[in-house]
């Protein structure tokens, strides 16, 4: 989607050379599961682990992006492609610029995970989907924010997992079963990075 009567205004400074002065490149780790299954737990352990490498990354957490940029969105389905397209395309330039970003959204459909990925790589960006796959039974005793047991008594509806539907990655880069370690989690994952951790 672009804005109509704008042009890309490129800068003098290109991307290899962003990414030669940091010596490392960008790249967006997409977290994607029920929600409680443990996204953002080991999105934040990973971001963590990066950062004390000296690595430049950056988590882009459901949740806080819908506390400003999505913040005028709702749970429809129009509006959670909208903030997965808002997301992706936040994504891309945290990538663009050098930064690992980390997302940790529900992303329930398919059809947005896949357009997010086709965003990365139309641009040559690495775009690595890891997929929590956390039963949703372990998801509602977990519940740390009450939701699942708002969905179950009525008093909140459209929830993913209970009576909005979820579609699961057929193919992710990485599909971690949770419960998990999240330190072996983390280790997973750098491993799908890797490729790109250094020039």
């Amino acid at each position: 989607m672009t804005s109509a009567n704008v042009t890309w205004h490129e800068g003098v400074v290109g991307r290899e050379q962003r990414w030669q002065s940091l010596s490392a490149r960008g790249a967006t780790i997409w977290f994607t599961g029920l929600p409680a299954s443990g996204k953002s737990t080991v999105a934040a352990a990973l971001e963590a682990r990066l950062i004390a490498e000296g690595r430049s990354a950056y988590r882009l957490d459901g949740d806080n992006l819908r506390h400003g940029v999505c913040g005028d969105l709702g749970f429809s389905a129009e509006d959670r492609d909208e903030n997965v397209r808002r997301t992706a395309e936040v994504a891309r330039l945290f990538a663009d610029s050098g930064t690992v970003a980390i997302v940790s959204v529900v992303s329930p459909f398919e059809s947005g995970r896949n357009a997010a990925r086709a965003l990365h790589e139309r641009d040559g960006l690495h775009f690595v989907e890891v997929f929590v796959n956390t039963p949703v039974e372990e998801c509602m005793r977990r519940d740390p924010k009450g939701l699942y047991a708002r969905a179950m008594a009525g008093r909140l509806t459209g929830m993913t997992g209970v009576d909005a539907p979820y579609e699961a990655p057929r193919a992710p880069d990485l599909e971690l079963r949770g419960p998990c370690d999240i330190g072996e989690a983390v280790e997973r994952v750098l491993t799908v990075l890797d490729p790109v951790r250094a020039v």
